[in-house]
């Protein structure tokens, strides 16, 4: 079982966090439950270099909010009251590494994303595709028994702020094309390409 903490506050979104328990995805918990309060908020942030470009960091002392590239293309939870740690968040760094040379296949760390509950079952959702495999938005919205809300799964699967340790690169068109990816379309091919066991120039 996972150690699922739920954190309140006062409106908004809600959150999970999630402690890493035995290898393999956990679910996450998904409760509808106000926005955190603000001493969950992330607190700090790291910058960590990888093949696809720096990667930033966010969260607090107890888990990640984000992961987010160079350049991402949705909004992120990187600000000015931030304070940079480049030692902060050394397991997910070193877990990062060791998924770029091909050593890890799924990632042990405990979470905090901040979502709507759809976006969080989503998210969860996208944790369950196995590594090296990938899955249409339609097969995503089936497994949800929201069989119409593709375009909503989309929208969710744009919103993850866990980039790589979340993973919305392995969400492919129906027909099989690569789709949008908040991280460029460049990044998202060699994420697959990666997981694949395909040699790629970034």
């Amino acid at each position: 079982m996972s150690d699922a903490r739920q954190r309140t506050g006062a409106g908004g979104p809600s959150v999970v966090v999630m402690a890493p328990t035995a290898p393999g995805p956990v679910p996450l918990q998904v409760v509808d439950l106000p926005a955190p309060v603000a001493a969950f908020c992330p607190t700090s942030y790291a910058v960590v270099d990888s093949p696809v470009g720096p990667l930033t960091l966010t969260g607090t002392g107890d888990a990640l909010t984000g992961c987010w590239f160079d350049g991402h293309l949705r909004p992120t939870d990187v600000s000015a009251q931030l304070e940079r740690d480049d030692g902060a968040f050394a397991d997910a760094a070193d877990q990062l590494a060791a998924y770029f040379a091909g050593r890890l296949r799924h990632f042990d760390l405990p979470l905090a994303p901040r979502g709507t509950p759809f976006q969080l079952r989503v998210w969860d959702q996208l944790r369950q595709i196995p590594y090296g495999e990938t899955r249409s938005y339609g097969r995503l919205a089936k497994a949800l028994a929201s069989p119409g809300a593709s375009r909503a799964v989309g929208m969710a699967n744009g919103r993850n702020p866990l980039s790589i340790i979340v993973p919305c690169h392995r969400v492919i068109g129906s027909d099989g094309k690569l789709t949008g990816f908040a991280g460029g379309m460049a990044r998202k091919r060699f994420l697959l390409e990666l997981e694949a066991g395909v040699d790629s120039l970034l």
